[in-house]
């Protein structure tokens, strides 16, 4: 099977994180693959934040929780999280930013690294905690909105994919 397509097939959502730091020269081509995403026309609406210190990673854990209700780690001890937020202005902004997530995640299967898209992105960075983060790292956050964050880190638990369902396509 070709290897891009074996990538797309296997790939799976981890929920079980070892603590080890992702490589830096790893972590540059899954941000690479996510700088090349499609994007409508081109215009390139969403920004990526990678978050690799504790403190901030556990910060933004409690905000996503919190908007859950709950008190749980949502990121399951990953340790490093890539927040994508997209310009608001663009017609196709949660489109953009959900390639980048996707091209994040199969990039990072692909090198060894697992991945989850972790959702809440929206209502953590609509919140005014979630604003003046953006504040803080340069960015106006009347203009951006959240789109997920993908975290990534070695698996201590591998996933399993579930049977594809009937009906998933429809040919015409």
């Amino acid at each position: 099977m070709n290897e891009t397509l074996n990538t797309l097939e296997t790939r799976r959502s981890i929920r079980s994180y070892r603590s080890e730091q992702v490589p830096e020269d790893v972590l540059e081509e899954i941000l690479r693959a996510g700088m090349y995403a499609p994007t409508g026309m081109g215009m390139q609406s969403p920004v990526m934040v990678v978050v690799q210190e504790r403190g901030m990673i556990g910060k933004l854990s409690a905000l996503n929780a919190a908007v859950m209700g709950t008190d749980s780690d949502p990121f399951y001890g990953a340790p490093t999280v890539i927040v994508v937020l997209a310009d608001k202005e663009r017609g196709t902004c949660v489109e953009d930013g959900s390639l980048v997530m996707g091209n994040l995640m199969n990039a990072a299967a692909s090198l060894g690294i697992g991945s989850c898209w972790i959702h809440r992105a929206r209502e953590v960075f609509a919140g005014n905690e979630g604003k003046e983060l953006m504040k803080t790292w340069g960015l106006d956050p009347e203009k951006y909105i959240g789109v997920g964050h993908c975290i990534l880190g070695y698996a201590a638990e591998q996933g399993k994919a579930k049977p594809r369902k009937e009906g998933y396509v429809i040919r015409v």
